[in-house]
């Protein structure tokens, strides 16, 4: 090679496997760096208006990521396994399991990070990606 010019295909082929290789790993670096500061932002918004108050504190601490990787595939998941959770973020109105009587307002704070993350998450995966290639 010389010059970027490729004379063999074999030197391109082993450049974009030591590329892509290492534009995985970035993006993988880049996924869980997003993933924590969605939680950060889940957990300030899960602290008052317009997301639900602050009682106990154990809703906010719930609310954790994880990044899994299988190859070139790599998929980031932020969530808690507190029950309320959905009837927080979308509202209820009707009756519950134990017969009570429910018209609770939504307190939005998944649905607002995710807006305000999602674009920002895509440009850090994209720079990322870049700088690796």
């Amino acid at each position: 090679m010389s010059g970027g010019v490729f004379e063999d295909p074999s030197q391109l082929a082993a450049v974009l496997e030591r590329g892509g290789k290492a534009a995985v790993s970035a993006a993988e670096v880049a996924m869980r760096h997003g993933a924590k500061a969605l939680v950060v932002e889940v957990q300030r918004n899960a602290s008052g208006r317009p997301g639900p108050r602050v009682i106990s504190g154990r809703y906010r601490a719930s609310w954790q990521s994880d990044v899994h990787r299988a190859g070139p595939v790599i998929v980031g998941e932020v969530g808690t396994n507190a029950p309320q959770g959905r009837r927080l973020e979308f509202g209820f109105v009707g009756v519950d399991s134990l017969g009570r009587h429910y018209n609770q307002p939504p307190f939005p704070h998944l649905g607002l990070a995710v807006n305000a993350f999602g674009p920002l998450l895509v440009r850090e995966l994209h720079g990322a990606v870049s700088r690796a290639l």
